[in-house]
């Protein structure tokens, strides 16, 4: 049986996605005011690297491992508590051996804004 071995010692704010909109051919979500609070292992690995155009680029990303919620969801946000960082989950988080016992997840960190 699949055991993690991380402790879930970093306090994280869960914002799920309450409604979605198009504005000029774009998707604009609106996420809860009221953030729900979860503890997981929060491992950033250096991010992920790719090359566009023949340049490095670094993305930042982090693997989320925790107890298994079904609150969590593709495209909500998650946060750092303590610091203004918002994360996007990419993807579909994934029920460690449909066992309804982890919840292991890939976010994507939110920045800029131009």
């Amino acid at each position: 049986m699949y055991e993690i071995k991380e402790d879930f010692t970093t306090p994280l704010f869960y914002y799920e996605v309450i409604g979605t909109q198009r504005v000029n051919g774009k998707t604009l979500k609106t996420y809860s005011t009221s953030p729900r609070t979860f503890f997981a292992s929060f491992k950033t690995y250096g991010g992920t690297e790719s090359t566009v155009n023949g340049l490095l680029a670094v993305e930042d990303t982090a693997t989320i491992k925790t107890w298994y919620d079904p609150m969590f969801a593709s495209g909500a946000r998650v946060k750092l508590a303590g610091t203004d960082q918002y994360y996007e989950i990419i993807g579909e988080p994934e029920d460690v051996e449909q066992r309804h016992k982890y919840s292991v997840f890939k976010v994507r960190r939110i920045k800029g804004g131009a």
